[in-house]
């Protein structure tokens, strides 16, 4: 990735330039210079596969993610059946090729420098 900056920027995810929504959960985009910027919110009993699969026609999350991991927790299985949880404090990089749910009772919020772009886009 090749980030130049030309200008100053100062954006703020409460006035989003596009937002998302899908069944337990919301993606909301900030438009850069450089890029998107999403926001991911997801509530509890959020899963990929159930509530996003639809939209996206895939049989797998093929957006590549590289996020952080603002709250609460979140479970993720790679393709090749690689499994982990994720929380609060850590970033994931993400191949595409998984699946994802939240776990426990609290939402997922994770900020996502690669790959919202077409995140639960509808065609």
């Amino acid at each position: 990735m090749n980030i130049t900056m030309s200008r100053i920027e100062h954006k703020s995810f409460t006035t989003p330039d596009e937002v998302r929504t899908f069944e337990k959960g919301k993606l909301e985009l900030l438009n850069t210079e450089n890029g998107m910027v999403g926001r991911l919110t997801l509530e509890p009993g959020w899963k990929w596969s159930q509530h996003v699969k639809p939209i996206a026609g895939t049989s797998w999350c093929e957006a590549p993610h590289f996020q952080y991991h603002v709250s609460g927790r979140i479970h993720i299985l790679m393709a090749d059946g690689t499994e982990f949880e994720a929380g609060p404090g850590e970033i994931t990089s993400l191949p595409s090729g998984h699946d994802a749910w939240v776990v426990g009772n609290e939402p997922v919020v994770l900020v996502d420098w690669y790959g919202a772009i077409h995140y639960a886009e509808r065609g």
